[in-house]
């Protein structure tokens, strides 16, 4: 994430990137991975004990061992994937990218000095495997369940770490601290933007200024932040009629007339209702041509999901999913250059493969009825937290439950029949939470 006011980047340095999750300007990329690199190859320790038996499970495993060899061998040997400008080798094998790990999972995500500016690399496991994911062999290891279950025990030992006092550390008022001028003036930008706003950190958010980090006892802490909710008032809050926006994002695609089973692993990415919501027994054969809004999360935002409308929890549960799986149309041989961008750009495959959290609303409204809300993971902004429990009754904008470790995406799902009109048109900034997001006819 750069400076958003900042708009020199040359374009041979610019990434166009959906919700900025990774800085617009592929030097912070280098730098982080660089500065990585360099701090482990020089102080090198154990691995942490996740770490030894997944590289246990890869080494004993025929077909796992070969896959990842095959993975990193698969990347282009040339200066745009494996090697940063000056031509040193980056993220070189399996073994080189456990260590990577090592250290990663003990650090929160922080700023980056890049020299011409301070940016972010908001997903640092991802940058690690940013082009191994982007090839065939790369496509299989990250659909593989043993991958897959090992990945979650790793991200949990994080998210243990970013719930730690020693997390809050980032949050600093440094240079490449979140409270420095860069990171604090991004935060007020994206928030104020939605919110056609021009206030303060501490005007916008619950926080205490005058305690250290304003009081966030931890990365975790800071990241599930709440708004001063005056700021993000309930749209219509005695109109049913009127759809409030569940999370603080960008708007991504609005889909009419969804299909219970499609290709959603193919370029385009029609909506796999069915796949989307696990098969549900009770449910999901009731939003086979309904409507679907997905709109993306980006490290700077809020993080809480809230009920876009009253009614009464009918279900709510995780499906356990992929974690760093990308559609193969993103593929090094299927597009000669893989896309820098294939998490972010393919939403609609993620709807059905990722870790997510699925929550069924009946709607006090009986124009709407049944509706769906899903938070969908992305990488290591994977775990998803509900708040509510079967049968209580929410109101329009209570919260739902939140992503930690910061966003993803999220699908509202809507039955059949339910006309709705008004949503929003794509921008560059995010619709602001509980504000109006449609309206049932």
């Amino acid at each position: 994430m750069s400076d958003p006011k900042d708009t020199t980047v040359p374009q041979e340095h610019h990434m166009h990137t959906v919700g900025h999750w990774r800085s617009q300007d592929k030097r912070h990329h280098h730098k982080f991975l660089n500065d990585t690199v360099e701090h482990v190859d020089k102080n090198p320790k154990p691995l942490h004990p996740v770490l030894e038996d997944f590289k246990k499970a890869v080494e004993n495993d025929t077909r796992l061992s070969m896959l990842f060899d095959l993975m990193f061998e698969q990347v282009p040997k040339n200066k745009e994937y494996l090697k940063d400008p000056t031509g040193e080798t980056q993220v070189q094998d399996f073994d080189h990218l456990l260590r990577l790990m090592n250290h990663v999972i003990s650090t929160a995500p922080a700023w980056t000095d890049a020299g011409h500016k301070v940016g972010m690399v908001g997903v640092p496991v991802n940058a690690l495997l940013d082009w191994p994911m982007g090839t065939a062999a790369g496509f299989t290891v990250f659909q593989d369940p043993t991958v897959n279950d090992h990945l979650k025990k790793i991200l949990n030992v994080w998210g243990e770490y970013l719930s730690s006092p020693a997390s809050a550390e980032v949050l600093g008022e440094d240079k490449t601290g979140w409270f420095g001028k860069t990171g604090k003036a991004s935060l007020e930008e994206v928030a104020n933007k939605a919110g056609g706003t021009n206030l303060t950190f501490e005007e916008l958010f619950q926080s205490d200024p005058q305690a250290k980090h304003h009081g966030y006892k931890s990365w975790d802490d800071f990241f599930t932040r709440h708004f001063k909710w005056e700021n993000r008032p309930v749209a219509d809050p005695s109109n049913d009629d009127v759809v409030a926006n569940a999370c603080e994002s960008k708007v991504y695609k609005v889909a009419r007339d969804v299909h219970a089973r499609d290709k959603f692993w193919v370029k385009g990415q029609p909506y796999s209702v069915l796949d989307m919501l696990n098969f549900d027994k009770d449910y999901a054969q009731q939003f086979v041509g309904g409507t679907i809004y997905q709109a993306f999360l980006s490290a700077l935002s809020y993080h809480r999901w809230h009920a876009p409308v009253s009614g009464t929890i009918k279900k709510s549960y995780i499906v356990q999913g992929t974690y760093y799986s990308e559609p193969l149309f993103v593929d090094f041989q299927a597009n000669q250059s893989a896309d820098k961008n294939g998490e972010t750009t393919s939403q609609e495959y993620l709807s059905c493969t990722a870790t997510r959290a699925v929550i069924f609303i009946e709607s006090d409204n009986p124009k709407i009825g049944l509706m769906a809300f899903i938070g969908i993971g992305m990488t290591e902004v994977s775990t998803c937290d509900t708040t509510v429990k079967i049968g209580q009754h929410v109101n329009k904008g209570d919260e739902l439950g939140m992503f930690h470790f910061g966003g993803s995406t999220h699908c509202l799902l809507f039955r059949k029949g339910v006309k709705l009109s008004g949503f929003p048109e794509p921008s560059d900034h995010n619709v602001a939470i509980r504000s109006k997001l449609c309206c049932v006819e």
